[in-house]
């Protein structure tokens, strides 16, 4: 229901249609003459695009899913601000997106605290997952069919011919409510009856398009799961889990035609025969799959509750992998405030075979609970060493330097790390942060204008600048930075509040 929501919010904000000229085909072409000249040859058509880029171009789709990913990041209390969950959402994610030839390459996968099994494409290439599909999928190719079908809703563009097809539905209900109301003249107790129907064919039109939509995402998803090397029978597997999920709040007496969806046993009949037909291919969860799902588990509810349900999986060994199962007894642990109990699983979970990025930033954040934060910042400098390329542990360790007033050492370490990712929100949210904390006001108004911009957010970022530039503790060179950067946005503020360049 939740992508239906944002086809409506697609339908509000398209701008009205722009409608290409075409040449007339099927006209006689006029008499030419030979003249002995070199034959040119003919130019190559322009290509004239989709019709559902001239209702809703991909500029502007990208542009409202970024504008409703802002609603949710910094309104949506149920938005998951983990690095580790969203950066295995978009290891996952992109292991999808890259078997698609052609493909665009600027996919965001993120998480929503939602205890149901579903998952959500917006305009623009954002896709959310509710944190139930997470917990509850018994393989990590359940999770992949989701994303491979979701990822489909993106490539296939059905949101902007969802708005395509809206609009062609308006003439010929306008039409039926004409006839309506001319009925009414001559025959007024036949008059409601046709309005009703003329919105009821509206309606089932719209159904009908999303019914399609969903079987082609489906088919197209399936294709992609099995050329990213997953197992295919993730599919059915899952369409399985949410006919029993759905059972409870639908009782199947709705017919087919009265669904957004099409009915789950058409879909995993579906999903079943492509499944038979394609060669077996036995697909290894990654750990990183069990440890998100652990740790999101035991985040959930109340944290003696979750205590108590991970040490009875451990004691009856009701556990896909050990490992995970003692890395959520710990989080949960140190979530109801027994460090000591934390910390001696987390020390367990280090001795063992398994070494995991996840495992020592929880053992980090176990020894900061204990108020050992110098032993954190050291264990975490190792830990960076040993996983290079990984970001939430580096957030970890910065965040813990900051905490502990190392400020200098924090700036000289985020300083590294915006030259490998400039376009980081979180590293220039802690560099802000930074140089507040050593009094640099211009430095701190110019990276928090960064952060700003990088969320969309111009007005709050131009603000941030003119702070910048009255702060009074800027070099000549800060401030011609600063200058530059206020006029280049003055500009971008003036283009889009004039597109076409006319004078006015």
């Amino acid at each position: 229901m939740r992508i239906l929501t944002y086809v409506f919010a697609a339908l509000a904000l398209a701008m009205p249609r722009v409608w290409a000229q075409v040449p007339v085909f099927g006209a006689k072409p006029p008499p030419t003459l030979d003249l002995g000249l070199p034959r040119s040859e003919p130019a190559p058509l322009p290509d004239l695009g989709d019709a559902s880029s001239s209702v809703l171009s991909p500029l502007m789709e990208r542009k409202l899913g970024e504008s409703v990913m802002r609603d949710i990041r910094y309104g949506d209390p149920a938005f998951v601000d983990d690095p580790e969950v969203n950066e295995y959402l978009n290891s996952l994610g992109y292991k999808l997106v890259t078997a698609i030839p052609g493909a665009r390459l600027d996919f965001e996968f993120f998480a929503v605290r939602d205890p149901s099994i579903n998952a959500f494409a917006l305009p623009g290439g954002f896709v959310g997952v509710h944190t139930g599909l997470l917990t509850s999928a018994d393989s990590e190719s359940e999770v992949a069919s989701v994303l491979a079908h979701e990822v489909t809703h993106v490539t296939q563009r059905h949101i902007a011919r969802q708005v395509g097809a809206a609009q062609k539905m308006q003439v010929p209900a306008m039409i039926a409510l004409a006839a309506a109301l001319l009925a009414a003249r001559s025959r007024p107790d036949l008059a409601s009856g046709a309005a009703m129907a003329a919105q009821g064919a509206a309606i089932q039109g719209q159904l009908s398009y999303s019914r399609d939509f969903e079987r082609e995402a489906d088919r197209i998803g399936f294709t992609t799961l099995q050329a990213a090397g997953f197992d295919v029978r993730g599919m059915p597997g899952f369409f399985e889990k949410l006919q029993r999920y759905t059972r409870i709040s639908d009782d199947g007496k709705a017919p087919g035609y009265l669904r957004s969806h099409p009915l789950t046993a058409d879909r995993i009949a579906d999903a079943q025969n492509r499944a038979q037909n394609a060669p077996y291919r036995q697909h290894a969860d990654s750990i990183e799959f069990h440890l998100v799902r652990a740790k999101l588990r035991a985040e959930t509810g109340d944290p003696r509750e979750a205590v108590t349900y991970f040490r009875s999986v451990l004691q009856e060994r009701r556990f896909a992998n050990e490992t995970a199962a003692r890395f959520g007894y710990a989080v949960a642990l140190l979530r109801d405030k027994q460090v000591p109990q934390a910390r001696a699983e987390t020390e367990k979970l280090r001795a063992g075979s398994i070494r995991n990025p996840m495992i020592d930033s929880l053992h980090a954040r176990v020894l900061q609970g204990g108020g050992d934060r110098v032993a954190a910042i050291a264990f975490l400098k190792d830990a960076t060493v040993r996983y290079t390329y990984s970001r939430p542990l580096m957030y970890a360790y910065v965040g813990a330097l900051l905490e502990s007033a190392q400020n200098d050492a924090a700036l000289a370490l985020l300083k590294d790390q915006l030259r490998l990712y400039p376009g980081s929100p979180g590293l220039l949210a802690m560099q802000a942060k930074a140089y507040g904390a050593v009094g640099k006001r211009l430095l701190q108004h110019q990276a928090q204008a960064e952060v700003y911009l990088l969320h969309g957010n111009l007005p709050a970022s131009m603000e941030q600048l003119v702070l910048a530039q009255n702060a009074g503790d800027g070099n000549f060179y800060e401030l011609s930075a600063v200058e530059a950067r206020l006029k280049e946005l003055r500009a971008r503020v003036a283009a889009e509040a004039n597109p076409a360049g006319q004078k006015r």
